[in-house]
């Protein structure tokens, strides 16, 4: 029995209109699944052609676009995600565009089903945190020809554009600064395996050693896992060594929270006790006593050119992939135990 059209056009009469299957309409609509060019222009001109405008969805497809960035970050309880959140907002609005947010908990299979999801929103194009340890996504992405930026945690791939600061010699400027002071053993909380963030500050610790002509140990490394917690567990494994680091460089400001609870516990004083620097800048480093000498991300910068980034990816997406990396800022305080630093 033929199927009989209602007044609205459906999936259905798509299908019928375009000779595909519903399943192929459903795959174009949604962007679930790579479509041949000439199948999904069919499909296309078949919505047009019936005027289903059914959903957004529908209607980005013949218009060209829903004014819309999907960005999939983890919501860890990290001052610096809030900040990058806050600038990537500020420069998609004042361009037109709305931010669909996702966290991916910073597990491989939630950002997979929340990067799925926001594509079935029909964003115009993605800006990603990896998660740690996975790049599937991100090769799916590509290989699909969505519209991708990564931000902060950039990798090694040479063909989808990515932002963020840089980690390597901005690490390693800290650590020779520690060896400047004169130690010779100067310790490391390391952030979450995995991340390339997180390989890049080690990697910089270790060219500031050897900048400064100390040795690499690795005994001198604590991982704190980027968060809170592991950063006073680290801080308690450093200093049960036989011979506990003189100071330390902690890689992030969440890891440096537990840094000075633990410290407080034990009755040490930053700077006397155990002169601090750490990677990150928060609006409370020069409030606590003393005030923390900090390597600052250029939050609002990294932000804005990922947008930009994005949006010149939409306008020509013939162009070459482009990775930016850029500059932190020291901040010299008195944490580091200098005390006429400001």
């Amino acid at each position: 029995m033929p199927h009989t059209r209602s007044s609205r056009p459906t999936q259905r009469d798509i299908a019928e209109l375009a000779g595909v299957s519903i399943t192929t309409v459903s795959h174009v609509v949604n962007g679930t699944r790579a479509v041949a060019e000439d199948t999904k222009a069919a499909v296309l001109r078949a919505i047009e052609t019936t005027g289903y405008t059914g959903d957004a969805i529908a209607r980005s497809l013949v218009t060209g676009g829903t004014r819309s960035i999907g960005m999939a970050i983890s919501l860890v309880a990290n001052p610096y995600f809030a900040a990058l959140m806050q600038a990537i907002e500020r420069e998609a609005s004042a361009n037109g565009y709305t931010v669909l947010l996702a966290d991916t908990h910073d597990a491989a299979a939630t950002e997979r089903d929340v990067v799925r999801a926001l594509r079935s929103r029909r964003v115009d194009g993605l800006l990603v945190t990896p998660s740690p340890g996975n790049g599937s996504v991100i090769g799916e992405l590509v290989s699909l020809d969505v519209p991708t930026v990564l931000i902060d945690r950039l990798s090694t791939r040479t063909d989808v554009d990515q932002v963020g600061a840089e980690n390597i010699q901005a690490t390693s400027a800290l650590t020779a600064h520690l060896a400047s002071l004169g130690h010779r053993r100067i310790g490391m909380i390391s952030g979450a395996p995995g991340l390339p963030t997180s390989d890049e500050r080690v990697l910089g610790y270790r060219l500031g050693l050897g900048r400064s002509g100390l040795a690499w140990s690795p005994d001198l490394v604590a991982c704190g896992n980027s968060h809170r917690d592991g950063g006073a567990l680290a801080l308690s494994t450093l200093l049960a060594l036989p011979e506990p680091p003189t100071a330390l460089v902690v890689a992030n400001d969440s890891m440096m929270v537990g840094v000075l609870h633990e410290a407080r516990r034990r009755g040490l004083r930053i700077g006397r006790d155990l002169p601090v620097v750490v990677y990150d800048d928060v609006e409370w480093a020069d409030l606590v006593d003393p005030p923390l000498t900090t390597m600052a991300q250029p939050i609002e910068e990294i932000g804005r050119r990922a947008v930009q980034l994005l949006l010149a990816r939409l306008a020509d997406p013939a162009r070459a992939a482009e990775t930016v990396r850029l500059p932190p800022t020291l901040r010299h305080r008195q944490s580091c135990g200098c005390p006429g630093a400001v």
